[in-house]
């Protein structure tokens, strides 16, 4: 059979293929929100000096880092209902076990992205702060994630374009996002190329978008930190002459 241009943009423009591409993005939305949310005080527990912190969240890493993101989701839906019985209701539906199982995973790979934001700054900081009479929560507010986070902000973008690209494994536990949409039209008309073409122009045009918030976002940080250079190169020579 020959590519069919009409078949290709009847399915762009379907409101399937739209609600299957806003499933694809709210699962990654949520699962990088409860990703950062875990990987955070996993960052904390691995770099804390008391063990009874740092050994928990080091196998935590370990455990999911090791194990595959779609057995996660199987299990997710498949083994945990037998297991758990209040998962056995209607509320627990595909979307739930898609966002919850993949930020489950991402939150292993989130904790060493913060881990390693927050030993790039440097500790010095942190001693005067505290030199000030500040409170170890204030110094992490006020201190460090803000230099953490302009660091964390690349390759958190990075794991929010994989996540949109990993939401595709949800289609093994029925959740209908773009991926699992494409499928079920290529399975009625065996028009392969035709819904598979709809979709990767779908993900490219996310992940462009995403790509295009994400250097918006690097810049404005990038701008802050360099405004505030500029501004203290300024006011030191004043300083130096009221002196």
């Amino acid at each position: 059979m020959l590519f069919d241009p009409d078949i290709f943009f009847q399915q762009l423009v379907s409101t399937e293929y739209m609600w299957g591409a806003l499933i694809s993005v709210a699962v990654a939305v949520l699962s990088l929100i409860l990703a950062t949310v875990i990987g955070f005080f996993l960052a904390l527990g691995r770099t804390s000096r008391r063990k009874t912190f740092q050994a928990p969240a080091s196998i935590y890493v370990w455990f999911f880092r090791a194990i595959p993101a779609l057995l996660v989701l199987l299990i997710m839906w498949n083994a945990l209902p037998q297991i758990i019985p209040a998962l056995r209701q209607d509320w627990f539906t595909p979307f739930i076990a898609a966002f919850v199982g993949l930020g489950l995973v991402e939150a292993a790979f989130m904790a060493e992205i913060v881990r390693s934001a927050l030993l790039s700054v440097d500790e010095g900081q942190a001693l005067a702060g505290r030199a000030l009479g500040m409170s170890p929560t204030k110094v992490m507010l006020k201190i460090t994630l803000p230099q953490a986070i302009r660091i964390a902000l690349p390759p958190t973008g990075n794991e929010f374009i994989g996540l949109v690209k990993y939401s595709s494994l949800a289609s093994v536990i029925s959740l209908r996002e773009l991926l699992t949409t494409a499928q079920v039209g290529v399975n009625i008309t065996f028009r392969y190329a035709e819904y598979y073409a709809a979709a990767i122009i779908y993900y490219l045009i996310i992940v462009t978008l995403l790509t295009l918030a994400q250097n918006a976002l690097e810049k404005k940080f990038a701008w802050t930190s360099k405004a505030k250079v500029k501004k203290s190169r300024v006011l030191a020579p004043a300083a130096k002459a009221g002196l």
